[in-house]
């Protein structure tokens, strides 16, 4: 029942300073600003590409002002585009998971699937803006890979046939992409890290079952680079010079504390079970 990742929600201190960051480094562009009172919170919304990013501020006790005093800040929650929210918000209700309705959004608590908090929303056509093509993937660390992903599936209506494995032993983790149609990158990571001495078994042992970074497409790296380089030169990871890169980490100093992967598009193919639908570089 899920199309799309189509965007994610960042707890913040500051909305300002944060939206004109990912202005500055992606060219992201403020379409609105409201307040979301299932959260307690303000929020400005950004376009990134056919995408959006929810800066979310605290407005009062709740699970916002919460996460911000507990982990300063951050990648807070996952959202995802469905062309039946009727159909979704019944299939949830069935599950017994607990939903908040509000502006025609559906917000789940981390109750049905630990670590994930949820934003869900009807999918309409986006016109761009900015330097990425779309948001494609968020990542969500657990203990137990296989039972989490069965949880995914059963919560939103996923079919397994199209999860991809992965693992990394340069980054020290294994699990699987939950992805939502066969021919699309949009996905949810599901892992578990398998060692923990690197940056992602650490943030684990911190915080648990929790969501840890978000990627999106780029049709044009060499352009994202040259801003990373201007603007935020030691907040992030990738080839510095030379050809445009395939992939880069922009880390989460640079925006609002959370962390962005960007692949050139296509290039996600490569650790996604279809190499052969990476469309060569120019």
């Amino acid at each position: 029942m899920l199309t799309r990742v189509d965007r994610v929600q960042v707890v913040v201190a500051d909305r300002r300073a944060t939206a004109a960051a990912f202005a500055r480094l992606l060219d992201a562009a403020i379409v609105g600003d409201d307040h979301v009172r299932c959260l307690a919170a303000r929020r400005t919304l950004l376009r990134l590409g056919t995408s959006h990013v929810e800066l979310l501020e605290p407005d009062g006790a709740g699970a916002v002002a919460d996460f911000l005093a507990h982990a300063r800040g951050g990648l807070f929650a996952a959202g995802f585009a469905t062309a039946e929210i009727d159909r979704l918000r019944a299939h949830l209700g069935s599950r017994g998971v607990a939903v908040a309705e509000e502006g025609g959004q559906l917000f789940l608590g981390p109750d049905a699937l630990p670590g994930l908090r949820a934003a869900i929303s009807a999918d309409v056509d986006t016109a761009p803006a900015g330097l990425v093509r779309n948001l494609y993937e968020v990542t969500l660390l657990v203990g137990n890979h296989r039972d989490a992903t069965a949880a995914a599936a059963a919560t939103f209506g996923l079919d397994a046939r199209h999860f991809v494995p992965i693992r990394s032993a340069e980054f020290g983790y294994e699990g699987t992409l939950t992805l939502f149609h066969p021919d699309r990158l949009h996905r949810v990571e599901i892992i578990t890290p398998t060692d923990a001495a690197k940056t992602m078994g650490r943030f684990f042992a911190k915080r648990g079952p929790a969501l840890y970074m978000c990627y999106a497409e780029a049709d044009d790296l060499a352009a994202v680079r040259a801003r990373l380089l201007a603007h935020a030169p030691h907040d992030w990871t990738g080839p510095r010079d030379g050809e445009a890169p395939d992939n880069l980490f922009i880390h989460p100093p640079a925006l609002g504390g959370m962390m962005l992967g960007v692949s050139r598009t296509t290039f996600a193919w490569t650790w996604s079970g279809h190499p052969e639908r990476v469309v060569p570089a120019a």
